[in-house]
């Protein structure tokens, strides 16, 4: 059985759990990273000298990266309508995917850090302004997007483009601080919520 080794409350191991949900793949889970086991521990180095979460072990194909994970399972299962073969639409997907995990998700660690994993008190911590900033300009363009196009990053069908986004999504909504009203990227939410595995593991009241 496919082991996914990572604390469940990882955004990027949520990803691999969203994604196992969605092929239908079961899987075994173990708690690693903040707040559990370190992964400094020999146990964890010798599955991945990286020491970040998650890391998969497909009997005995042991891979890192939820960028990698979630593709790699995706061809596994033969699922071109979520990873598409052609080769266009394919890099197209790989662009969002990127975009997702780089430009958006790092604009958005900076706020989620000092409200979430830095703050003694979430309910009182206050958001940084530049980090706001930042997330802020990554969410409008979202907007501009979606407004146009839609209702998934792909068009009219779900695929792996909408995994990282879709978590950093729930994570923007999820957060109390000043934002501007995006109902493309409201509407986007909920429609993503539609799927049962983003409930159990995106839009389940975890930032």
């Amino acid at each position: 059985m496919l082991t996914v080794y990572g604390r469940a409350n990882s955004i990027n191991v949520r990803k691999v759990l969203w994604m196992l949900d969605e092929v239908g793949e079961r899987y075994q889970r173990q708690d690693w990273g903040r707040g559990y086991r370190p992964t400094s521990e020999p146990e964890f180095m010798r599955v991945s000298i990286f020491g970040v979460v998650p890391v998969i072990d497909d009997d005995g194909f042991v891979l890192r990266e939820s960028q990698s994970i979630v593709r790699y399972l995706a061809n596994k299962h033969g699922r071109n309508d979520l990873y598409p073969a052609d080769f266009q639409q394919r890099a197209r997907t790989e662009a969002w995917m990127d975009w997702a995990a780089f430009d958006l998700y790092s604009s958005a660690r900076p706020v989620f850090h000092a409200m979430i994993v830095n703050a003694k008190d979430p309910a009182a911590a206050v958001a940084p302004a530049e980090g706001v900033a930042s997330w802020t300009l990554q969410m409008l363009r979202l907007e501009k997007y979606l407004s146009g196009a839609g209702p998934f990053l792909m068009g009219q069908n779900f695929t792996v483009a909408d995994i990282p986004a879709g978590m950093v999504v729930n994570r923007w909504f999820a957060l109390r601080f000043d934002k501007p009203d995006l109902p493309a990227v409201a509407a986007y939410y909920d429609c993503l919520a539609e799927r049962p595995a983003y409930r159990t593991h995106g839009r389940n009241g975890t930032p």
